[in-house]
């Protein structure tokens, strides 16, 4: 992989049913300090590509080359362990040491992360995702509608705290929302029609 970018996707074919695909020699690269937006109604194969690129699947043809991935799902109350709490959920991924700043810029508090998931609103959970995703230290972020569960001022703050990061990471951001897409993307990928 050469050394800017971060995911380097060539030539990709993949799909559930060989005579429809998915992908037919789908070509995608992404640099650090980038937001690339894939877009596309559901069932497009926006989800699959993120499965393809975290080895989940193994594409039919093609190469994918990826440096660390880690990813915030659509729903975050799915994305945590309803009875452990949120930091010891972290901790079982990542070192906290250094997460005093990361606590400030996004807003949480200590005592949050000492709470179980369910005690939390879809906006500290989202932003707690981020916590865990950031102190992973992953290169790539894959990020699956991390908004759309969220009311519109806070979705805005979200992406704005992604942003503020881009300089560590890259990010994959799947959206149904072609505004926000234009507002925060370098490059804009529509799927299907």
């Amino acid at each position: 992989m050469s050394e800017e970018y971060l995911l380097e996707i060539e030539n990709l074919t993949f799909g559930y049913d060989k005579k429809k695909p998915l992908f037919q020699d789908f070509n995608l690269k992404l640099k650090r300090g980038e937001i690339v937006s894939i877009v596309g109604r559901s069932g497009i194969g926006k989800t699959t590509l993120f499965s393809l690129i975290c080895n989940e699947i193994k594409p039919q043809k093609g190469t994918i080359k990826a440096k660390k991935v880690s990813q915030i799902f659509q729903d975050p109350y799915s994305s945590f362990h309803p009875s452990y709490s949120i930091i010891n959920q972290i901790e079982d991924v990542a070192s906290v040491d250094d997460m005093e700043q990361y606590l400030k810029d996004l807003d949480i508090s200590r005592e949050l992360l000492e709470k179980l998931p369910h005690q939390l609103s879809g906006g500290q959970l989202q932003r707690c995702s981020i916590l865990r995703v950031l102190l992973m230290k992953s290169d790539i972020i894959l990020a699956d509608e991390p908004t759309s569960a969220l009311d519109n001022i806070v979705q805005l703050d979200t992406m704005k705290l992604l942003i503020k990061y881009l300089d560590k990471v890259g990010i994959l951001l799947i959206t149904h929302d072609k505004e926000l897409a234009k507002w925060c993307s370098n490059k804009i990928i529509q799927l299907g029609d």
